[in-house]
């Protein structure tokens, strides 16, 4: 049974990690975040200690390693920009860290953190859990088995509806969470690169606060994606069903259906890391200096090839924030 710490305990990925811990077999110790409600510990570990102050969760696994109760893990579900300052904590208290996405916010944080590794002997590894999705496994098994050359087309698109609430937290503050491209697309892009190859070219069509379009170019794709929090640009056919999230993922028109199983993939994601795989800093990489790049692109207008979504002329006045 390994020993894990939590820091972030009471927000919306948190509890998908708990469960983790537990369905695994593991036990959570300690857990921090400065809002406290975090009454769903009590449904998995409701022994753990919580704290709300980073002193005195601190000065706790300080105690646990004198006492000779090895700290194992520290998983890390804090706000985005904190990342990169947690992981070195982890690292520094003699702990494996399991960040989720985005890894940091910049590829350069990757190379330091790189440094830090190999000073600790400790590893870092990043929830990249739609690796784990049996539909994409089984995409990227059908382009590696077809060696034709063929470079498919390809439309991404993912629309998750949020309030006003969303641009006073963190999440809508750009340098916090490095915008929508970073903060919603960051797990998908890890997706294109790994199934199709390396990129080879980056376009951004549309780049707001509240929906971001642009266009890849793989080593085996080329890539018009749509990332959007503004439930305006759901389709017709999902609003008329009171729908408030739409994911899509077509080549050459086909769906590939990716929609189910990712209640679990936190849960395959803890296993995968504990059977002694796992994604690391080189895996995270790319997807990095993707969204690094998206973000300081000047998008270019719907211009060429874009996708269909990204035209779309709302029906509300966008939230001025």
């Amino acid at each position: 049974m390994k020993n894990f710490a939590l820091i972030g305990a009471a927000g919306y990925i948190a509890p998908r990690h708990m469960k983790a811990i537990k369905e695994t077999g593991n036990q959570l110790v300690a857990a921090i975040d400065k809002f406290d409600s975090v009454g769903i510990i009590d449904s998995h570990f409701p022994e753990a200690d919580f704290f709300t102050e980073f002193e005195r969760f601190d000065r706790h696994i300080e105690k646990l390693k004198r006492t000779g109760e090895k700290l194992d893990y520290v998983s890390i579900c804090s706000p985005n920009y904190l990342h990169d300052a947690h992981i070195r904590f982890g690292l520094r208290v003699g702990a494996d860290v399991i960040c989720e996405k985005p890894l940091v916010l910049n590829p350069w944080n990757i190379d330091a953190l790189k440094e830090i590794e190999e000073e600790f002997g400790n590893k870092i590894y990043n929830i990249l859990q739609l690796r784990l999705h049996p539909s994409i496994i089984a995409l990227k098994k059908r382009i590696d088995e077809d060696k034709s050359g063929k470079v498919h087309d390809i439309d991404l698109a993912y629309i998750t509806s949020r309030g006003h609430w969303y641009y006073t937290s963190w999440k809508g503050d750009v340098s916090k969470s490095g915008g929508i491209a970073t903060n919603i697309g960051v797990h998908f892009y890890d997706m294109l690169s790994w199934v199709f190859g390396s990129l080879k070219g980056n376009i951004v069509h549309l780049h707001t606060h509240d929906r971001a379009a642009g266009y890849l170019e793989f080593e085996k794709a080329r890539v018009r994606w749509f990332l959007s929090i503004n439930a305006d640009t759901l389709p017709n056919l999902v609003k008329a069903k009171g729908g408030r999230t739409y994911r899509s993922l077509t080549m050459e028109g086909e769906e590939i259906e990716f929609s189910d199983g990712f209640t679990e993939l936190h849960t395959h994601s803890y296993k995968h890391i504990l059977n002694g795989a796992g994604f690391g800093l080189d895996h995270a990489r790319p997807s990095i200096e993707l969204v690094h790049s998206i973000r300081h692109q000047t998008a270019i207008g719907l211009k060429g090839d874009y996708h269909p979504l990204a035209g779309v002329k709302l029906t509300k006045h966008p939230f001025n924030y």
